[in-house]
């Protein structure tokens, strides 16, 4: 069976689907890997390089996916000129981002179809299926990142210097949110030299939070909201603002902030409010890492960096694609081993929708919506 791997569309993306390393994995699995020419060019992998690995090179992704049985994708595709999905064959397995729970059309277009979809969002995040989390490795790209971001744009140092002019005092880091973002935000601000205080609305991970060097930072009264799968979920009114006296407390004394607090299917909930930005030190930057799904700070916009009250607030778009390289190696690793779920010993597709990955990852089939949450959201929508 024919496995494509095409050039990714999104303006600025720079991460492919499948490394060398992958292809070769593929190859071992008995499928055949067709990748299409300069799709890796981005992530530092050549032609050449798929070529010595056993792939075969097309000139275009309509030779790429010709004939394809599977698709690998980074990014959802594309509903504009080209539709993207009008030329995958019904049946055709494409293992994508998809954001099914917030692009119903997109869901509605890969039913009508036919397509078998399986979301990288929708993997479940259960011990066995920690090697084929995309979320998670991607998300720990970008926690890495936005605090080189904000060193980069801090007219400070963040370690402590001794020097014969005097003593620097170290700077101070506030990370929103400790998942898997969050915590590599920690440990890099932490490498860096910083002082770090961390806040999360689950309880359980301040003993992750702490073992990294972090202050976690408590609340009088406990503000707690786990949700399925280790997710946070939305907070009450009362414990909202609760957490927003504690962040409010905290920032004042910040030099730089991450946040990375985002609810599945929902808009990012508000931590930083226009009065918290005002009250900050001038020349502090803040890195919100939800900016795409509607921001933690009230002041971020989407894809630009603006200045207000004297503070630089960042809103990246697609963070990981500023480290394509090894975010491109994590993405492979993620997809190559989700994949094995789904084909048989002789290298055949088959859904088993018992299984305890293949089932809640997989969007659509056979003309159907398959996962339950994703055609519920889709009946709100449609309402």
């Amino acid at each position: 069976m024919k496995v494509a791997v095409v050039k990714e569309t999104r303006p600025g993306e720079s991460r492919v689907a499948l490394v060398p390393l992958g292809v070769q994995a593929l190859l071992k699995a008995g499928l055949e890997v067709t990748v299409e020419s300069g799709a890796g060019i981005s992530a530092g992998v050549s032609d050449a390089d798929y070529l010595a690995a056993g792939a075969t090179v097309a000139d275009s992704a309509a030779d790429t996916i010709r004939d394809a049985g599977i698709v690998l994708h980074i990014n959802p595709p594309s509903l504009s000129e080209p539709d993207e999905v009008a030329g995958l064959k019904e049946g055709t397995l494409l293992l994508s981002y998809l954001n099914p729970l917030g692009d119903p059309a997109l869901v509605r277009r890969l039913t009508e179809a036919r397509v078998s979809a399986v979301s990288m969002e929708m993997v479940p995040r259960i011990t066995r299926a920690q090697s084929m989390d995309a979320l998670s490795s991607q998300a720990t790209v970008a926690g890495y990142k936005a605090v080189l971001l904000a060193a980069d744009h801090l007219p400070k140092f963040l370690p402590m210097f001794t020097t014969a002019a005097g003593t620097i005092r170290p700077g101070r880091a506030l990370v929103l949110g400790a998942g898997v973002a969050g915590l590599q935000a920690i440990a890099t601000a932490r490498r860096l030299g910083a002082i770090v205080e961390a806040f999360d609305v689950r309880p359980a991970v301040k003993e992750q939070v702490e073992s990294l060097g972090a202050t976690f930072l408590e609340a009088d009264e406990e503000v707690t909201a786990e949700g399925d799968g280790g997710y946070a979920k939305e907070l009450s009114e009362d414990q909202h603002k609760k957490e927003l006296d504690l962040i409010a407390k905290a920032i004042v004394n910040a030099d730089i902030v991450i946040t990375t607090a985002q609810i599945p299917g929902r808009t990012a909930p508000l931590l930083i409010t226009r009065e918290m930005v005002e009250s900050m030190r001038h020349g502090s930057v803040i890195v919100d890492l939800a900016a795409e799904s509607g921001g933690n700070c009230a002041l971020t916009v989407s894809g630009k960096t603006i200045v207000a009250h004297g503070v630089q607030i960042m809103g990246p778009e697609n963070l990981p694609s500023a480290i394509a390289v090894h975010a491109s190696q994590m993405y492979s690793k993620n997809i190559v081993t989700l994949l094995g779920e789904f084909l048989s010993k002789d290298g055949t597709v088959t859904l088993d929708f018992e299984n305890d990955v293949v089932g809640p990852a997989t969007v659509t089939h056979a003309g159907e919506v398959r996962n339950e949450r994703v055609r519920s959201a889709l009946e709100g929508a449609s309402a």
